[in-house]
């Protein structure tokens, strides 16, 4: 008698582990978070246009598409998971960690509220994480896939998990060679020793700009992951952003360190426009962020290039 075949359970991807620190705040003026400061994103608000008309994919566990800060500038929605029914307009964010990315990377300021990185990309937001902060490894491959028919020009994902895989790997290539710059957190697995190497993907791909977190005084976080694959480093540590439900909380981890990436590479889109008179590739694209960092005094296995910064070198 033949033994029954087992059914071969499919890899889930996870949020990248993060820290919520205060929530339910309440933002009563605007105001610039320091993160936004930090890598002097406003130096290049005006010959980007603040990001206005780059398309920004953002797969994650969702968002309030109704939230005052963010509204406005959601472009599109698409769930990918099985709650709501499959119901591919619903978007929520039960996690409420969508929502702080998006927040990051565009949160436009309006009615007293945050600002973000870029405050007038356009987002559009690729449900692919559940309300138990994971996903199937193929709603994200999809989520991926759909970017790309969307022609976006970035994508943000700060989720990740501890292997590589095939269809994963193919669905970032495939992105990227359709002029896509991705966006991934490198992840919070990280135990302080820098010759101590920790992987996550699809941080980890060679394509994709793999971003580590550093505090308000720019030393790198505990958490973040040292590897020999980290491109660059951002605020990630006790940031302010939009949360579900119209407020806005403090969370820790690079899945705040990406997204300040993220806003800072459509902000660099718009700037090179003008600048080379031409659509850069992503290479190209990536080149220039690279050009707009700081070396910090650790080794580069937790830095890589260094610390954004959008002030003319």
């Amino acid at each position: 008698m033949k033994k029954n075949l087992k059914e071969v359970k499919e890899l889930e991807v996870r949020l990248i582990p993060y820290t919520m620190n205060r929530d339910n705040l309440r933002v009563k003026n605007k105001i610039s978070p320091y993160g936004v400061n930090m890598i002097a994103a406003q130096n290049m608000w005006k010959s980007s246009y603040k990001g206005q008309g780059v398309k920004v994919a953002i797969i994650d566990s969702g968002c309030d598409v109704n939230h005052v800060s963010l509204r406005d500038n959601i472009a599109g929605v698409r769930n990918f998971t099985t709650e709501d029914m499959k119901n591919p307009n619903i978007v929520t964010d039960r996690v409420g960690h969508g929502t702080h990315v998006a927040g990051i990377i565009a949160a436009d300021g309006k009615n007293n509220s945050i600002v973000g990185v870029a405050p007038e990309a356009e987002l559009y937001i690729l449900k692919a994480i559940d309300q138990t902060g994971s996903g199937k490894l193929s709603w994200v491959v999809n989520a991926i896939n759909y970017a790309v028919n969307l022609d976006v020009d970035i994508i943000s994902m700060s989720l990740g998990m501890g292997v590589s895989d095939d269809k994963l790997e193919r669905a970032v290539n495939n992105a990227v060679k359709n002029g896509i710059s991705i966006v991934c957190a490198a992840g919070n697995e990280g135990d302080g020793n820098y010759d101590d190497f920790e992987y996550s993907y699809p941080a980890s791909y060679v394509d994709v700009i793999s971003v580590g977190a550093v505090d308000k005084k720019s030393v790198p976080a505990s958490f973040s992951n040292s590897n020999l694959v980290i491109d660059c480093v951002a605020p990630g540590v006790d940031i302010i952003s939009t949360y579900p439900g119209n407020t806005y909380a403090s969370l820790s981890g690079t899945s705040m360190a990406a997204p300040h990436v993220t806003g800072s590479l459509a902000l660099l889109k718009n700037w090179s426009d003008d600048e080379f008179q031409r659509e850069l590739t992503p290479e190209e694209l990536y080149a220039q962020l690279i050009k707009f960092t700081k070396t910090l005094d650790y080794p580069r296995t937790i830095q890589g290039n260094g610390i954004v910064y959008l002030k003319s070198r």
